[in-house]
């Protein structure tokens, strides 16, 4: 029987944005703990880094084909708790049980044994993410149909993310700290649960607190059964294809591939310039100032830049916030010249000799004054592309549902919007070591060269602040505005109104 659409919704209850937040706080807690642990696959079990480079690389390309598919099945899902909700909520409690299981690794069962059982825990654990995360951003696209609130949502859903960031750097000192833990494999097994734990209940909140807002009906959805896979298959490439014509949603795929990627491409350079620059290479000198830097800059993001760039959305329009605040993120990039120097004893400290102590932990907070200077430039960055990208990719599914009909599919563009962020990931990460090798960087070593330090400092400008310059080009002339989505809205809501008098005619008359 035909499931009538429920009507659109405007305002979302606090509490829903909090729990939607949540959500995401798992989603950058999960990858961000991974980046960390994984460094611990070769310092501590002994693997080959070659060998870890496989394993980092495998599950990669099964998440890369899971993403559409997921978000194909979530956009065609019909169940009593909605399209969205079930998936969170299995998916969460998957994902924190595999992670926690995939790094419960002892060197002692051998490298052969502990390659095999981490590739395929880790395997299984990309695809239980990919049940809880794919349906997570679809959700947040579709819970409100007014343009300005689903820029405050993704707000407050980037906001809450932002956390993650502020933990993450601090695994490095837990892991290696003598006093917790009595080797760095014994950190990483341990925490691993802690992770697992935090990410199981936050989760779950999602899709506890949060309510849909399917306007799809039900005969306009695929049947999800595995005799109509080649079918839907066919139906997904179709989808596929027809985002590729979409021109706003491009614009945003390729300009969120520019800053992200531009600025992930140098993200290690930062960590390397306080070393081996600022301390001339002695990493005990360094302490936890590569830490403090960065999370510094995801506390700026979480305190100032987001509010401030959600309110610049709702005032000036999405695209004129995200040119805004992406040139503002070149001028810190630009500032950052200045920004990193060589600490001797008449640099200006902020917190200098302050440790703080959090049980048997103890963290050094110093941090020279002058590292100060970029932050609340560069913070503008990724704090504006994902409130502002997430924000603009829900008005994206108002437009695909105009030129091609329901069911809506949130999910799929999703899917493929994180999808190619993903691949740029992956060609960022290899081509910043490519930098690394061409300004003659070599890590093995306890100092540097002055030529290879500036060139590495005159490429982590140039890199970021090329692509965000060129992320601005491209979104020049992006034209789906806040006026053209009210006029979109309008038409469908039209559309929706006739096709549901239709169909209750029909049935009466039957």
């Amino acid at each position: 029987m035909t499931k009538f659409p429920e009507n659109t919704r405007n305002k979302i209850p606090f509490l829903q944005k909090a729990a939607f937040g949540s959500g995401h706080l798992v989603n950058n807690l999960l990858p961000g703990a991974l980046g960390v642990f994984s460094f611990f696959l070769i310092t501590a079990f002994g693997i080959e880094p070659a060998i870890a480079g496989l394993l980092a690389a495998i599950p990669r390309f099964f998440d890369a084909l899971s993403d559409p598919i997921m978000g194909f099945i979530s956009d065609n899902t019909n169940s009593k708790w909605g399209r969205r909700r079930p998936y969170i909520f299995v998916g969460a409690i998957l994902s924190a049980i595999l992670f926690a299981v995939q790094w419960q690794l002892f060197q002692e069962n051998g490298t052969t044994f502990n390659f095999w059982y981490f590739l395929l825990f880790s395997i299984l654990f990309i695809f239980a993410n990919t049940i809880f995360s794919t349906p997570l951003i679809g959700f947040g696209y579709e819970m409100t149909s007014d343009t300005k609130e689903r820029t405050r949502l993704m707000g407050i859903a980037n906001m809450v993310g932002q956390i993650s960031w502020m933990i993450v750097p601090l695994f490095w000192v837990l892991i290696a700290n003598k006093d917790l833990f009595e080797t760095q494999a014994e950190g990483v097994r341990t925490l691993s649960i802690y992770v697992g734990f935090a990410c199981l209940f936050f989760g779950i909140l999602p899709a506890v607190f949060c309510k849909e807002n399917d306007v799809s009906d039900s005969d306009s959805k695929a049947s999800i059964t595995i005799k109509d896979l080649g079918k839907n298959l066919k139906i997904l490439w179709a989808n596929m294809k027809n985002m590729t014509k979409n021109d706003p949603f491009m614009r945003l795929c390729g300009s969120t591939f520019l800053v992200f990627n531009g600025f992930q491409m140098v993200g290690s350079f930062s960590f390397f310039i306080i070393v081996f620059y600022m301390f001339n290479g002695s990493y005990e000198l360094a302490g936890t100032v590569p830490a403090v830097f960065s999370i510094l800059i995801a506390a700026t993001t979480f305190i100032l830049v987001i509010p401030i760039v959600t309110w610049m959305a709702n005032k000036f329009g999405k695209r004129n916030a995200f040119i805004i605040s992406t040139f503002i993120s070149v001028i810190g990039y630009i500032l950052k010249w200045w920004g990193f120097v060589v600490v001797d004893e008449n640099t200006a400290v902020l917190f200098n000799d302050v440790i703080l102590q959090v049980g048997v932990v103890k963290f050094s907070i110093e941090l020279p004054i002058i590292l100060l200077l970029p932050i609340p430039f560069m913070a503008f960055g990724l704090g504006g592309l994902f409130t502002l990208m997430m924000s603009m990719t829900a008005d994206v599914c108002d437009l695909d549902e105009l030129q091609n009909g329901l069911p809506r599919r949130e999910g799929t563009f999703g899917a493929i919007y994180w999808w190619s962020v993903k691949i740029g990931q992956s060609i960022a990460l290899a081509l910043g070591g490519l930098v690394l090798s061409m300004v003659g960087f070599d890590a093995g070593n306890a100092t540097q060269s002055m030529q290879t330090m500036n060139d590495l400092r005159i490429a982590d400008i140039i890199i970021p602040s090329s692509t965000a310059l060129l992320a601005v080009a491209i979104m020049w002339k992006y034209n789906l505005n806040e006026d053209s989505v009210k006029i979109i809205q309008k038409e469908l809501k039209e559309r929706r109104t006739e096709k549901s008098n239709k169909l209750k005619a029909e049935q009466n008359v039957i």
